[in-house]
Formats: structure tokens, sequence, C-alpha cells
């Protein structure tokens, strides 16, 4: 060592060559594979005891129990075999929407959970390859029958008087390759790009989305509105009463038959120069002032015009109302053909159509619903249509707790799903015993398995709940 240098503190060891497994006399590290999904493998035996992260998933159990959900997939035509039954398949494929998980790479969380797998009727969940070569085995037919049979057992316990519904698209951005789809606007690019256009329909009074169709293309925008008038009147024997949309949903002539089956809508009519041009130049004795009560503010001054007018392709003339003050620099031209409705009562009507797109945004954000992109490729008419199915459970769980009737789903999968517990398997009952948490409570009272309901897919046993 030269003089006027400092020796180290600490000596660096030699690194030398690694030593191998094999070299060193120990076993390769392997990674741990998860059993396969199979119906057959699921044991009920009494005794067994089976801890998760996620048991407040079979608070769901009661619902799909008392709305026969096996019947309702088996009524579809839902293909399945004696490893994955089609219930089976289709309950798998609900649980990855009940979880707020990502699908892109979450879904190995789930490979080793058998509790889960014990929801579906399956020793464990499928891989994503199964999920993502099953939802392409499945056809548009399959959905709109899924969506009969779930929508016609739900209406009786959430929405039994539905008379109005508002409806909106939404176009689903695709990442990959754009052969195949038409260009969309999407609001989050501000642009448009290559998407799947999906229709959502959504009942007023219970928020609740009722119908989904992604097997669209430019060439059927226009139709999706009767498509869903259709589909109703097939489910319940009546024609909706009122419908909510935005103006680009569909043409003056789609209006027109709308109005021939007397049904009555609202929508909005783009402002054009000359209309504009034409309303700055009436008097100020034209205007009526209102007070309205919409979602979002109450006791709202403003200014109408109510008047007729006649639109191309439409039959006869058709009322529209003129409306400044709603946020807009221009007024907001709203088309109705409704003459029994006060003006004040038609734009209250229209400022609820608002819902629909909180539905749909809670479907992107909590449900994925543009997760088309993702790890596991699911068929878009499936994914859509399993958004309806998750969404509907999640409102029952909401009517069901006293004080969370209005809760978002994500704050109720906070607060009740995401609960650990240990599910317990006796002779006679399923037992879910939860972990201690603050929100019990709402649950014990709610008394969500009061009714014993046998579940089919789990030997015909019921689910109970126990807290500490």
């Amino acid at each position: 060592m030269s003089s006027g240098s400092v020796a180290p503190l600490f000596a660096e060891p030699r690194l030398g060559r690694p030593v191998s497994d094999q070299a060193a006399g120990r076993k390769p590290a392997q990674a741990e594979l998860p059993a396969t999904a199979d119906s057959r493998s699921l044991s009920l035996a009494p005794g067994r005891r089976l801890r998760t992260r996620t048991a407040g998933i079979f608070l769901f159990l009661p619902l799909l129990a008392r709305l026969h959900f096996d019947q309702i997939v088996r009524q579809a035509g839902y293909p399945g075999s004696r490893q994955v039954p089609a219930a089976s398949a289709l309950l798998s494929l609900l649980a990855l929407k009940l979880l707020d998980k990502e699908r892109r790479s979450h879904i190995n969380d789930f490979s080793f959970d058998e509790a889960l797998g014990l929801f579906a009727g399956l020793n464990v969940l499928p891989k994503k390859s199964y999920v993502t070569d099953y939802s392409y085995k499945t056809q548009r037919g399959h959905q709109e029958k899924l969506l009969s049979g779930w929508i016609a057992a739900l209406s009786p316990v959430l929405f039994p008087k539905a008379q109005a519904f508002a409806l909106d698209f939404h176009p689903i951005p695709f990442r990959g390759d754009s052969s195949g789809l038409d260009n969309h606007y999407i609001a989050q690019r501000g642009k448009a790009g290559p998407s799947i256009l999906t229709f959502f329909a959504h009942e007023q009074d219970s928020r609740v989305l009722c119908y989904s169709n992604a097997n669209l293309t430019r060439a059927d925008q226009d139709d999706a509105l009767m498509h869903f008038v259709d589909f109703w009147h097939d489910l319940t024997g009546a024609d909706p009463q009122w419908l909510y949309f935005d103006s680009k949903l569909t043409s003056y002539a789609e209006l027109s038959r709308l109005n021939q089956r007397h049904i009555s809508f609202v929508t909005i009519r783009r402002r054009g120069a000359a209309v504009l041009r034409r309303l700055r130049q009436l008097p100020a004795t034209a205007w009526t002032k209102a007070v309205i009560d919409i979602p979002k503010r109450r006791h709202k001054n403003i200014r109408y015009v109510d008047e007729t007018v006649r639109l191309k392709d439409y039959e006869g003339t058709i009322r529209q109302l003129a409306v400044t003050d709603l946020g807009r620099e221009q007024p907001t031209l709203m088309l109705c053909n409704n003459l029994e409705e006060t003006a004040r009562q038609v734009i209250t009507h229209y400022a609820q159509r608002n819902r629909i797109e909180d539905g749909i945004g809670i479907s992107v954000n909590f449900f994925h619903l543009d997760c088309l992109a993702s790890e596991v490729r699911l068929n878009a008419d499936v994914d859509v249509a399993l958004t309806v199915l998750a969404n509907g459970c999640y409102r029952w769980l909401a009517t069901q707790l006293r004080g969370y009737g209005k809760a978002a789903p994500k704050q109720l999968y906070r607060k009740f799903v995401e609960t650990g517990g240990v599910i317990e398997i006796k002779s006679d009952r399923i037992v879910v015993h939860f972990d201690k948490r603050s929100h019990n409570p709402a649950l014990r009272e709610a008394a969500l398995d009061k009714e014993m309901l046998p579940v089919p897919w789990l030997g015909n046993l019921p689910v109970v709940f126990e807290f500490p």
C-alpha cells in the first residue's frame, strides 16, 4: 500500500462462480402448479375448512340461488362439459367481475383459492386459457337468452314496475389489430379510434343495467334502440313507456317508429346554426322561467321555449323544448313526443339520463369494461353481458344493506366483499365464518341467508353466514 492511502474498513469478499442446485445437492426450485378445474374433484366432505381472503363473494350466492342461475344458464344453451358444467363456467367468469380485479395479470392470484372454486361449483377456478377459449365458444344468441332469463328473474326483486329506461352507447377502445373494427369517438382520448361499440339500457328507478349488446357495427347503430324495445316487449309483453337517450343514438326515422308504437321519449337535437339564429331572435316574453331539481343540483333556475317543429323522416310534428342555463353556453334542444307532460317534467326526466353515464363509468372503473386488451381476451359480447349480471348483483346487495342503498360497487366491495374468512362444509349446510370487521353488523342485520335456499351446484346445500 502506497503512503498516504487509507486501508478499507471492510474487505470485499471475492465472488466465485455460482454453485448450481445439482452440484450443491439441492433439488432445483420449481413453480407450484395449481390443480386443473374439475367439478368432479370438488369435495363437499363434512368438516372441510377453506381459508380465503374474499369470503364476501359468498354474499351473492343467496341471490344466485333465488334466481335459479343454473337454470338460466341451461335454458340459454351455453356449452359445458362434465369437467366444467356451463353454470360453473359462467360463475367463474362472473367471479372475476365481482372481485374488482383487472384480468390483465391478477387472474393468477386466484388460481390456488379453493374457496373461489367452491363458489363456482369447482375445485379451483379455471385458468386464463380456458376462460378465453370458452368465451369464444358462445354466440350472440346465448347472451340474449342469458340476459332475458336474468332480467326476467331479477326484475320482480329490484324493479317490478319498470317503466323508464335510459339508453346509451359506449365504445370500448381496442389496442390490438384493428382490422374489422369501425372507428368511433372515444371520449377518454378526445378523438375517434378503432373500438368495439356497445349498447346499454339502464332502468331509471333501480339504477340497474338491464340490457347490453356488443354485436354492433356502425351500420347497425340506428337499429340498436328498436332491438332493445323488441327485447323488452318479448320479455314482458309490453313496450317501455319512456325512453331517454342522446342525439347520436338513432335517426329521426327511428324516432317516428317509436312514436307510432306510442312509446314516449326524450332526446337531444343537434344545434344547427339556423335554429340557434331563430331562437336568438325570439323576444324575451317567449321564454318561460322555471325551477327544476336535477340529480346534481337542487332548485336550478332555467328558461325554456316550448314549441312544435317538423323533422326530416319524422311523420307529423314533434315537441321541441329549447332550454337555457343547463351548464352550456348555447340552448339545449330537447325533442319529445309526449304532449301531456309539462315542460318542467320533461326537462327533469331527461336530466336523470345522466345516471346511465354514471353507471357506464362505474362499469369501466370497477367491472373493467374497457379491459379488452388484457391477458384474458374475453369475447366482448360475453364481457358486457357479465357486466350486466355483476351490476345486478351489486345493486341487490346495496338494497339489502341498511344505509347503503346508493352505495357504489367499489364501496360495497371494499367494506363487505373484500373480507377474509373461513368456509366450513357441514353435512347440512355451508357456513361462511367472516373475520371480525367494523361493518359486519350491517351484514348481520341484513340476514341475507334467512331463507336458507339450497344451492344446486353445491350439492343443494344452503349457505349461511356467521360473524364473530
